[in-house]
């Protein structure tokens, strides 16, 4: 075996002794994603359950009466009566409901003699995304009780076009099967980049570094033995994080568990790239994991597409969102998950993750020096 082997083997085996010896690096890899799944997985969604939705029938009827009905059937709301809009619009500003529905006097008139009635559906918009999913609930209720309405009577409805929704890769449409396959791209950004970012920086603090620059080992040595262990480490914490997301949080995974295994592998190399690099620069384990979580954490939690669509963003975030590289490892996995093996989506992305490792481990390498300055 050549020296550069056997000083790489040897470098390996001290960074996993290491690892063994330090709970902290075994808690970043296996506990805090496990943590942060079920901290986010069952903290974070985008679904509104039990709105508190505030009814006011000014004249009672068998119309007004078989319409409330249909909100408290609804698994949406939690309905709550009042006897004047007054007492409502109360109840809205002291944020003691959500939103509410005004039948007015004259509903049932209007509805026996084949017109319209107008209903009042006031919402609280001061959380825009959930003001619109009320707002479409509503509707979707409104819209079933004329049909349920129509059928019972044996008239045809109003309209004659008749809609049929088909939802496909999510059809319970259900934000958890949508988030949580993002939730470990964006832990996985997370460990990678602290597990490495913390190495180097606590080997100039303690002062090993200094010890390392007097013997034959190269930088090159030196980065490939901090990848290594840490690497593993990473992946056994995304197995832990893939487990969770199928057997506790019953997301499907209709893909391919290799190309899944595939696609991990390029964005934790992408990730330690970015830890090394960070690691590198800074030389203190403090500062170096401040900067990791700023660099690495908030990008991948905003601008990879996890929470916030892409396509909507403005132009200019758009193209700073391509230098980040988890909105590619998003992508991989919400297809992976959601809607199975597409090459088409996955060719891309992976090309794109390959560049990223690349980009982020040669520069980590450039920003080595075998020097004490």
């Amino acid at each position: 075996m050549s020296g550069s082997l056997m000083r790489l083997r040897g470098l390996i085996r001290k960074e996993t002794l290491q690892i063994l010896r330090d709970p902290s690096s075994i808690a970043i890899a296996f506990v805090l994603p496990a943590m942060l799944l079920l901290l986010f997985g069952y903290g974070v969604s985008l679904d509104a359950r039990h709105v508190a939705l505030g009814i006011v029938v000014e004249q009672p009827s068998a119309a007004a009466a078989s319409l409330t009905a249909q909100f408290r059937q609804s698994p949406y709301f939690d309905p709550r009566d009042f006897t004047s809009v007054t007492a409502a619009q109360t109840a809205l500003a002291n944020e003691q409901i959500d939103g509410f529905v005004w039948l007015r006097s004259n509903f049932a008139r209007q509805l026996k003699a084949g017109r319209d009635p107008n209903i009042g559906v006031f919402v609280d918009g001061i959380n825009a995304n959930n003001a619109r999913i009320i707002e479409n609930y509503v509707q979707q209720s409104w819209s079933d009780w004329i049909a349920a309405e129509a059928t019972a009577a044996g008239t045809p409805e109003a309209t004659p076009i008749a809609v049929q929704p088909r939802i496909w890769f999510n059809p319970a449409v259900s934000s958890r099967d949508y988030l949580v396959p993002g939730l470990i791209a964006v832990i996985m950004t997370l460990t990678g980049a602290l597990l490495t970012a913390l190495v180097i920086a606590r080997e100039w603090e303690r002062g090993t570094m200094e010890a390392l620059m007097v013997t034959k080992v190269s930088m090159h040595e030196i980065l490939i033995s901090k990848v290594v262990p840490y690497f593993i480490l990473g992946m056994g914490g995304m197995v832990v994080a893939v487990l969770i997301a199928v057997f506790l949080f019953d997301v499907p995974l209709h893909g391919s568990i290799l190309v899944l295994t595939l696609a991990a592998a390029l964005f934790m190399l992408a990730s330690l790239g970015m830890g090394l690099l960070i690691s590198t620069v800074a030389k203190n384990q403090f500062v170096a994991g401040q900067i990791a979580i700023i660099t690495t954490f908030l990008p991948a939690f905003i601008l990879s597409g996890f929470i916030f669509d892409i396509a909507s963003m403005p132009a200019p975030i758009r193209w700073v969102t391509h230098i980040v590289a988890a909105r590619y490892f998003v992508a991989i996995l919400q297809s992976l998950f959601l809607a199975g093996t597409v090459w088409s989506v996955l060719l891309p992305n992976l090309f794109a993750l390959v560049v990223m490792a690349v980009v982020f481990l040669g520069a980590a390498r450039l920003a080595a020096r075998k020097r004490l300055d």
